[in-house]
């Protein structure tokens, strides 16, 4: 059966309506790739290797979870009905059984190590990047926004602030599909798409946490200290996240947004950003909207 559909003729039709679906998707990817949705019960599309484990992981998991839950449920109910006073006077003075209690030691002790073998195995993936870093930016949390610092020649550094209501106009951001409240911000994180990237992470005042779910990253921002995490993003887009640490009143309204670009369009914005921060930006979502607009109208 498998050969037979490896074997088997697609109709041109059936082709060509494929890659017009695969426009599309890729398409309104560009835009935003993923951002938090109403009633959301997994994670967020994965941008990066590393966020593809974590799903796996928490797949994986879920095969333990939802039959051991299952098993103590009925366990349970059989012991309510089974062994309740009515049903059952006279208790029973069976002090232990050999066979239960070897169950109950030995399968546990199985199902951990199932789980932890590979929980260990991401927990090194995570902490041990796969090649040299091409690019490293400093994230420096304040109570209650971030400052980025790009660590290449003549440095570049800007404070990313959430973007009130009253700044859409000016910044050209008020499609709320693309840049959602509470979480859209005044000047993104720009990086280039399959580029290894260091970010040191660091607090000025409490403990915040630097946390993107689409790239599985989230790393405490202590003061006085540099921590260290990274991400390979493989596709482009705005990518959203949060401070994940409690840090004061405005903990909510603390939004990290990074957006992926082609790596030609990260050089033209990062030398333009040394000399004019809002003009570069203004300029890259420009060109951003322009190529998702000609997309859009191929399909």
């Amino acid at each position: 059966m498998r050969n037979f559909l490896a074997n088997a003729k697609v109709p041109a039709s059936a082709k060509f309506l494929n890659a017009c679906a695969a426009i599309t998707f890729f398409a309104g990817a560009s835009a935003h790739a993923d951002q938090p949705k109403n009633w959301e019960t997994t994670f967020q599309a994965p941008a990066t290797d590393m966020m593809r484990q974590i799903e796996w992981f928490g797949n994986y998991t879920m095969w333990f979870i939802v039959p051991i839950t299952i098993l103590v449920l009925i366990l349970l109910a059989y012991c309510i009905i089974r062994f309740r006073a009515s049903a059952n006077p006279v208790p029973s003075k069976t002090s232990h059984n050999t066979w239960i209690e070897l169950i109950w030691t030995i399968g546990p002790v199985v199902i951990l190590l199932l789980i932890a073998i590979p929980s260990f195995q991401l927990l090194t993936a995570q902490y041990t990047p796969p090649e040299e870093a091409k690019l490293t930016v400093k994230a420096t949390g304040n109570q209650w926004n971030w400052d980025y610092e790009y660590q290449t020649d003549n440095t570049l550094s800007f404070n990313s602030a959430i973007l009130q209501d009253t700044e859409r106009a000016a910044a050209g951001k008020e499609d709320r599909k693309v840049y959602p409240r509470l979480l859209a911000v005044d000047n993104e994180l720009v990086v280039p798409v399959n580029t290894m990237t260091r970010v040191l992470v660091t607090a000025t005042d409490v403990i915040h946490s630097f946390a993107m779910p689409s790239f599985g990253i989230k790393i405490d921002a202590v003061p006085g200290r540099t921590n260290e995490t990274w991400f390979k993003a493989e596709k482009e887009g705005i990518f959203y996240g949060q401070c994940s640490q409690l840090c004061g009143k405005d903990h909510a309204f603390m939004p990290i947004a990074i957006r992926v670009v082609s790596d030609a369009q990260f050089k033209t914005w990062l030398a333009a950003a040394k000399t004019d921060l809002p003009g570069a930006n203004k300029t890259l979502m420009a060109e951003v909207d322009g190529q998702n607009k000609v997309a859009a109208a191929g399909n």
